[in-house]
């Protein structure tokens, strides 16, 4: 049966493709469409009012959403960042020279003009290069976006300065949570401690390191 399968496969015409669907336009990017969101918005409104008449309409998230500028024909010189926070904006539409973000498959380095990507990100060093100056955050995790128009928005679950880390109680935590990783006898005491470890251990690496 399965020789037969294989057969039927092996045997089986390819498609030739013409020239017209190879000439195809290049599908546009999400951040490239600027939707047209007036006519959902003025429907929910409508509707609000039908319903809670003494009630002001809350607002939609498209109002507070802008569209991305499109993406130059020549390479721009600048990164523009969003770094934000679940309760924080640390950087808003800021233009800097370079911005490397600690994801999951190692330091990655974003510069103006980077291939679009969605990068997971894990405990460790995220540094904003802007000329000479570099301001550096240790960050818990998160996911970093970034788009063809030069820009990046990086989400963080939680972050804070380097500048405000103390090096003795990241010693302490480390030793701590070691200790307790050695003597963990149930799976959820020795994932707790593990945690642990690998940001005490990512946090003294971004001291030291």
């Amino acid at each position: 049966m399965f020789r037969q399968v294989a057969s039927r496969l092996l045997t089986r015409p390819t498609t030739t493709y013409s020239a017209a669907a190879s000439a195809t336009t290049r599908r546009p990017f999400a951040t490239e469409v600027v939707a047209d969101t007036t006519s959902g918005d003025e429907a929910f409104v409508e509707a609000w009012k039908k319903v809670v008449p003494n009630i002001d309409p809350p607002k939609t998230p498209s109002q507070y959403m802008h569209p991305r500028p499109p993406t130059p024909s020549t390479l721009p010189t600048k990164l523009t960042v969003n770094f934000v926070l679940p309760y924080a904006s640390e950087l808003s539409k800021k233009e800097v020279d370079m911005v490397i973000v600690p994801a999951t498959t190692g330091q990655m380095g974003i510069l103006p003009g980077h291939v679009p990507t969605i990068a997971e990100l894990k405990p460790g060093l995220l540094s904003v290069h802007e000329g000479n100056e570099i301001k550096k955050y240790f960050i818990s995790s998160g996911f970093a976006f970034i788009h063809p128009n030069s820009y990046a928005d990086i989400l963080a679950v939680e972050a804070v300065p380097l500048d405000r880390v103390d090096p003795a109680q990241v010693q302490k935590g480390l030793s701590e949570f070691t200790q307790k990783l050695s003597s963990a006898t149930t799976d959820l005491e020795k994932a707790e401690a593990q945690i642990g470890v690998d940001v005490h251990s990512a946090l003294n690496f971004a001291l030291t390191g």
